[in-house]
C-alpha cells in the first residue's frame, strides 16, 4: 500500500497568515527533530528513570525493579484499547455503516466546512464514548479527505484528533465515573460525586460545546494556502481487500458455512441480546461493554463469517503499536509512582494554590504529569489522594479537583503519542505530519481550558 507523499518533498513558499506560520513552525519543527513514538516511550522510560534517581533519590537498582514489575500493568487496558480499535474499525467497514458514513462525507463542499464536520462528529461521538470516537473519528476524515480534494489530508486527521480532547468531560471519562461509583477508593474521603457535579455541570457542559464549536474554525486557519503544499488522500488507503470469488461448483461444504449470513447473523443476534439483558440488569457501560456490543453489531452487520474475517486481517495491521508501545507507559508509570515523583511534582502545585485556584493548578499538574502517564485512571490513583487531600486542607470543591485532573489528562493528549498511535496506524501517516497541528490545538484548548478552570474553582466554592 503506498504512502502518502511526506511534506520533506514539498517545496517552499511565502508563508501567509499568523496562525499559518507558526503551525509550518511547529510542524518543520517535528519532522526535522521528532523520532518515531516508540522510540518517544523508550526516551520517556530513561528520562523517568533519570528524574526517580536525582529528583525522587531512589536507588537506581529500585528504579529498575520499578519499571521491570510494572511494565505489563496495563496489559489488560492495552487489549482493551487494542479491541476498542479493531472493533471501531470493524463497526465502520461494515457494508451499512460504511454507506452511511460515505454519505455523510459528501456533505462537505469546501475545506472548512470538511474540518468542522470531522471535528465535531469526533468530539460528540467521543463525548459519548472515547474509544469509538477516536476511531470513527478517523475513518470520517479519510472519507471527507477523499471527497474534498483540495483538503490537506494530514490537517483532515489531526482534526478528527482534536475532537477526541473533549473526551475527559464526556460521559465515558474514567475520573468522573470512578468518582461516581459507589465503593471507589477515595470514598471514605470524598463520598461519591454524582455527574451533575462533574460532567453535567453548566461550566463543563458549555467548555465542551465551546470547544468544539470553535477549533474547527481556528483548525480552518491551518490549512496551507499553496495548492503545491496540500497532501491529498492517497486512494489506496482506503481500499480493504476483498474475498476472492470461488465459483459455485468449487465451493466445499466449509466454504459454504464461511459464507453463510445465518451464522454471523445468529452470532451478533445472541450478543446484542446479551447486552440488553446486561443494561436492563443495571451494567455499567465500560469499555468492556462497549467491545462486546461493537463485536456483535459487527457479526451481525457483516452478516457472513468471511467477510468478518477479511475485515479483521485488515483491522489488526492498525494496533501494532499499541500492543508493542503501551507497555514502556505502564513501565514508566510504576517508576513514577514507586518513586513518589507523582506526589512530589502534584505536591509542589497544590502548595501554591488558594481554595478558588486549586482547579486551576490540579488542571495544570494532570496535563503535565499525562505526558508521562497517559492514563487517566492510573494517573488519578497516583494523583487523586495527593490533589483531594489538598482540596480538604484549603477548602476547595473536590468535584471540581477531580473533575480539573480529568480534563488536564485529555488536554496533552494533544502532544502525546500515547492516544495519536491508532489513528496513525488508520491514517497510514506519519507522527511528524500531524503533530504540528495538534501542538497548536494543545495552546488553544489550553486558554480554553484554563479559563474554564479557573470559573470552575470559583462556581464550586
Amino acid at each position: 500500500m503506498s504512502q502518502p507523499r511526506s511534506t520533506e518533498t514539498l517545496p517552499k513558499e511565502e508563508k501567509s497568515g499568523g496562525m499559518l506560520r507558526i503551525a509550518e513552525f511547529f510542524s518543520n519543527v517535528v519532522r526535522k527533530y521528532l523520532p518515531d513514538p516508540l522510540v518517544i516511550a523508550i526516551i520517556l522510560t530513561l528520562f523517568s528513570v533519570l528524574l526517580a534517581v536525582t529528583v525522587g533519590r531512589s536507588n537506581p537498582l529500585d528504579v529498575i525493579e520499578y519499571w521491570g514489575g510494572g511494565f505489563w500493568d496495563l496489559l489488560a487496558f492495552g487489549m482493551q484499547v487494542v479491541l476498542i480499535i479493531l472493533t471501531g474499525f470493524l463497526l465502520a467497514k461494515t457494508p451499512i455503516v460504511d454507506v452511511m458514513l460515505t454519505r455523510l462525507a459528501k456533505l462537505p463542499k469546501g475545506n472548512t466546512s470538511a474540518i468542522v464536520l470531522a471535528v465535531v462528529l469526533t468530539g460528540i461521538a467521543s463525548w459519548l464514548q472515547w474509544g469509538f470516537g477516536l476511531i470513527i473519528g478517523t475513518i470520517i476524515a479519510q472519507k471527507i479527505a477523499a471527497n474534498v480534494k483540495t483538503l490537506h489530508y494530514p490537517l483532515a486527521i489531526a482534526a478528527a484528533y482534536s475532537g477526541f480532547v473533549v473526551y475527559g468531560m464526556g460521559i465515558s471519562a474514567t475520573i468522573p465515573l470512578l468518582v461516581a461509583t459507589e465503593g471507589h477508593f477515595l470514598e471514605d474521603q470524598i463520598g461519591v460525586i454524582g455527574l451533575e457535579q462533574t460532567v453535567f455541570h453548566p461550566v463543563i457542559l458549555v467548555t465542551t460545546a465551546v470547544t468544539i464549536v470553535t477549533m474547527p474554525f481556528f483548525l480552518a486557519l491551518l490549512h496551507p494556502k499553496d495548492p503545491k503544499k496540500i497532501i491529498a488522500l492517497d486512494p489506496a488507503v482506503l481500499q480493504i481487500k476483498k474475498n476472492e470469488k470461488i465459483e459455485a461448483g468449487e465451493r466445499s461444504f466449509g466454504q459454504r458455512l464461511n459464507d453463510s449470513p445465518v451464522l454471523g447473523i445468529a452470532a451478533g443476534l445472541l450478543g446484542l441480546s446479551y447486552s440488553v439483558i446486561y443494561l436492563i440488569d443495571g451494567g455499567s457501560i465500560d469499555l468492556d461493554s462497549v467491545n462486546f456490543l461493537f463485536l456483535m453489531l459487527a457479526f451481525l452487520l457483516f452478516a457472513r463469517p468471511s467477510r468478518f474475517i477479511t475485515a479483521v486481517a485488515e483491522g489488526v495491521k492498525t494496533v501494532g503499536g499499541v500492543i508493542v508501545q503501551y507497555p514502556f507507559y505502564a513501565g514508566i508509570m510504576a517508576i513514577l509512582v514507586g518513586s513518589g515523583l507523582v506526589v512530589t511534582f502534584s505536591g509542589a502545585f497544590t502548595e501554591i494554590s488558594t481554595p478558588a485556584t486549586l482547579p486551576l493548578w490540579a488542571f495544570i499538574s494532570a496535563g503535565l504529569i499525562n505526558i508521562l502517564i497517559p492514563s487517566g485512571g492510573g494517573q488519578f490513583a497516583v494523583q487523586g489522594p495527593v490533589v483531594i487531600e489538598a482540596a480538604q486542607e484549603i477548602g476547595a470543591s473536590e468535584a471540581a479537583t477531580a473533575m480539573a485532573v480529568s480534563v488536564g489528562d485529555q488536554w496533552t493528549n494533544m502532544l502525546q503519542p500515547f492516544f495519536l498511535l491508532p489513528v496513525l496506524a488508520l491514517s497510514k501517516l506519519k507522527l511528524t505530519d500531524v503533530l504540528g497541528y495538534t501542538i497548536m490545538m494543545l495552546f488553544y484548548t489550553g486558554i480554553i481550558f484554563s479559563a474554564s478552570m479557573l470559573v470552575y474553582g470559583f462556581v464550586m466554592l
